[in-house]
C-alpha cells in the first residue's frame, strides 16, 4: 500500500538547524520542495527566531535561480556547488556560492565527507516519477551522486507527471522515503546547440576515427551533437556516458547504437543523468534499453577501461604546447568545473584500443587562437598533459599520446588557425620547443 503524499512544506519537519541538503543536478531538482525550505527560512528570519542557522545545499549544475544562491538568507542557508551553471556562475563571482573542485566520479564521496561535519544526517531532496504498482519511485533523469545515498540517508521526493520512469540503479521504494509530495512543474528543456561548418568539420575528423563496435562517451554542445549526427553510417556502437542527450535518441532509433559488443551492461545504453528536450524525456520513459547508474560507477576510470575501443569525446577551451587542456576557466575566471572530462580521458587511456578526443575550434569568436604557447594566468588544467590523447580542431587531429614536447608543439601548431601559425612558431622557438 502506497501512503498518501505529503505537502512540500512537510519537508521542513525533517530539517535540523544545520542540515546538509543533497540535491540532484539539473532536472533532478525538486523545485516545490526547495521553495518550501526557502519559505521556512524566510519565516524564521521574519519571526526573529533561530530554528535554521546553517543549512547547506550541495548540488551540481543548478538550473533554477534561487534566493539562497544570492545569499538572501545570509549564513542560514547557502549553496555549495560542484559544477557551475549559467545560473550559479554569476553568484560564484559575487561570492555568494561556494565551489568545490571535483572529478564527477568522486562527488558522492566528497559530499559524504562534507556532510559528515554536521551532527545531523544529510537529507536528500529529489524529483521523481510516480511510484509504480510495486511501490518503487524512479529518480527519472538522474542517478548521479544522489542514487548512492539510497539506504544511507533519508529521502524526501517530489513527484511530477513529467518525470520519465527510468531503469538502472535509481529506484527507491516507498518504504525507504521519509516523505513525498506532488507538483505539476515541467522539466526544463535544453535544446541541442546548432552545429556550424566548423563543428561539422571537427565532427567528420572524429567520426572517421571511431571504429564499428566502439563504446562512446560525448559531452554536451554543438561539436558533440555534430559528432553524434556523423555516426549514422556506423554499426554496433555502445553508449557509456555521464550525459544522455537527444543525439543518443537518433542513434538508438536508427539501430546504430545497440550495445551488442559492450563488455559491461551489454545491449544497454548507460548514463548517469539526462538533459535535453521533451523528446528525450519521452524516449527514456519506461525504456528498458537505457539504464541510469550512479556516477561513481559510470565515471570510474577503472570501469570505463573494461570496455574495448572506448571513445571519449570532450570539449575544451584552450590547449597549450605541451597538451594541457583548460576546460573550466576562461581568462583565469571559473566558468564551470572539472565534471567528468578527466574521468573519461583516463578511462579511455586504459581501454584496449581506447581513444580520447579533446575538441575545440581553432579560434575564439574574436579571432584569438585557442592553441596557445602557455595557458593564461589563472587558467586551470582539466585534462593534464600526461593523459591527453588526440586534440582536434577544424584543421586536423594532433596525436599527442607518446609524443615528445617538440612533436606535440609542432602537431598542435599544424592544427591551429593558419593566421596564427607563424606567431605560434616564433613563440615555440623562443621557448626552445622547436
Amino acid at each position: 500500500m502506497i501512503d498518501a503524499p505529503n505537502q512540500p512544506s512537510d519537508v521542513v519537519d525533517l530539517l535540523d538547524a544545520d542540515t546538509r541538503i543533497i540535491v540532484p543536478l539539473a532536472n533532478g531538482e525538486p523545485t516545490a520542495v526547495l521553495d518550501a525550505i526557502e519559505d521556512a527560512v524566510a519565516a524564521d528570519i521574519a519571526a526573529g527566531t533561530d530554528r535554521f542557522t546553517a543549512l547547506r545545499v550541495h548540488q551540481m549544475h543548478a538550473l533554477h535561480d534561487r534566493r539562497y544562491l544570492r545569499a538572501e538568507f545570509g549564513d542560514r542557508m547557502r549553496h555549495i556547488s560542484y559544477f557551475l551553471s549559467h545560473v550559479t556562475r554569476p553568484h560564484f563571482r559575487a561570492g555568494t556560492v561556494g565551489l568545490v573542485p571535483a572529478h564527477f566520479s568522486e562527488v558522492y564521496e566528497m559530499m559524504q565527507h562534507r556532510t559528515s561535519a554536521s551532527d545531523s544526517p544529510p537529507l536528500v531532496v529529489a524529483a521523481a516519477s510516480h511510484p509504480d504498482r510495486h511501490g518503487y519511485f524512479s529518480l527519472g533523469v538522474s542517478a548521479d551522486y544522489v542514487s548512492s545515498f539510497i539506504g544511507r540517508a533519508p529521502f524526501f521526493l517530489e513527484v511530477t507527471e513529467h518525470m520519465p520512469r527510468t531503469f538502472g540503479r535509481n529506484q527507491i521504494h516507498v518504504s525507504q522515503v521519509a516523505g513525498w509530495c506532488r507538483s505539476d512543474r515541467a522539466l526544463v528543456e535544453v535544446l541541442p546547440a546548432e552545429a556550424d561548418d566548423t563543428d561539422r568539420a571537427i565532427a567528420s575528423l572524429v567520426a572517421e576515427r571511431i571504429p564499428n563496435g566502439a563504446t562512446i562517451q560525448t559531452g554536451i554542445g554543438a561539436i558533440p551533437n555534430a559528432i553524434m549526427a556523423s555516426l549514422d553510417g556506423h554499426r554496433d556502437l555502445g553508449v557509456h556516458t555521464e550525459l544522455l542527450s537527444d543525439g543518443v535518441v537518433d542513434l538508438m532509433e536508427s539501430g546504430v547504437v545497440n550495445g551488442v559488443r559492450k563488455r559491461l551492461n551489454r545491449t544497454k545504453a548507460v548514463g548517469t543523468f539526462a538533459l535535453g528536450t521533451n523528446r528525450l524525456n519521452d524516449f527514456l520513459h519506461e525504456n528498458t534499453a537505457v539504464e541510469l547508474h550512479a556516477v561513481r560507477y559510470v565515471n570510474d576510470p577503472r570501469v570505463i577501461a573494461q570496455e574495448n575501443d572506448f571513445v571519449s569525446i570532450n570539449a575544451t577551451l584552450s590547449v597549450d604546447f605541451i597538451g594541457q587542456c583548460a576546460s573550466e576557466t576562461i581568462g583565469g575566471q571559473y566558468y564551470s568545473s572539472s565534471g567528468g572530462q578527466n574521468d573519461f580521458a583516463r578511462g579511455a587511456m586504459y581501454s584496449d584500443g581506447g581513444q580520447g578526443f579533446v575538441v575545440l575550434h581553432s579560434t575564439t569568436n574574436s579571432g584569438r587562437s585557442k592553441i596557445v604557447p602557455q595557458l593564461a594566468a589563472g587558467d586551470v588544467v582539466t585534462t593534464p598533459k600526461n593523459t591527453v590523447d588526440k586534440v582536434v580542431t577544424e584543421f586536423g587531429v594532433a596525436e599527442l599520446r607518446y609524443a615528445t614536447v617538440r612533436e606535440r608543439t609542432r602537431r598542435l601548431i599544424d592544427i591551429a588557425h593558419p593566421d596564427h601559425r607563424a606567431e605560434l612558431t616564433a613563440a615555440a622557438e623562443a621557448m626552445n620547443y622547436l
